[in-house]
């Protein structure tokens, strides 16, 4: 991979990462004042990172953990800096064409497939079973997890859009 090609990889990848995630967070923010839904506190994610250097990759219930300093910087940076790492496996994954022709498809169909990231690896480790399985009402918890992808999906599609403002 060339030097241009791997600046648009990355700048592309950052600008719909960023939109993909903003898309997923303002979803977030009118579903909690319109169904009054409390989205995920990321500082749950910043506390979760920054016990895994100390040796606790999983816990029995994250929310009884000690907090940390700083751990909802840590876990909005992160949550940023997944969305753009998504972005960039989206983009490698279906090539340069993708971003000069954004389609749909791929972009929803790909944000559906990011939910695996928690249903297999943070709920789990944060205590809440695979898949929300401990928690009191797993199925609108996965209900609300796949939505909540797929609309990061829309996220991906509309940023690439607008991205192309930037590759011309």
């Amino acid at each position: 991979m060339n030097d241009e090609l791997l600046f648009r990889l990355f700048t592309s990848s950052v600008i719909i990462g960023t939109g993909a995630t903003l898309v997923m967070d303002l979803w977030g923010i009118l579903l909690q004042r319109i169904l009054g839904i409390v989205p995920l506190n990321y500082a749950l994610v910043g506390r979760w990172l920054a016990n895994i250097p100390r040796g606790a990759f999983c816990h029995e219930n994250i929310s009884m953990v000690k907090p940390v300093a700083l751990e909802s910087v840590i876990g909005w940076v992160s949550h940023y800096l997944i969305g753009i790492t998504f972005a960039a496996a989206l983009i490698i994954f279906t090539g340069n064409k993708w971003l000069i022709e954004p389609s749909i498809v791929p972009a929803i169909t790909f944000g559906a497939l990011t939910v695996a990231f928690p249903f297999f690896i943070i709920q789990p480790c944060f205590g809440f079973g695979i898949a929300a399985a401990k928690t009191p009402k797993p199925n609108v918890a996965r209900f609300r997890s796949l939505l909540t992808h797929l609309v990061f999906g829309l996220g991906l599609y509309f940023t690439a859009i607008i991205n192309l403002l930037f590759l011309e």
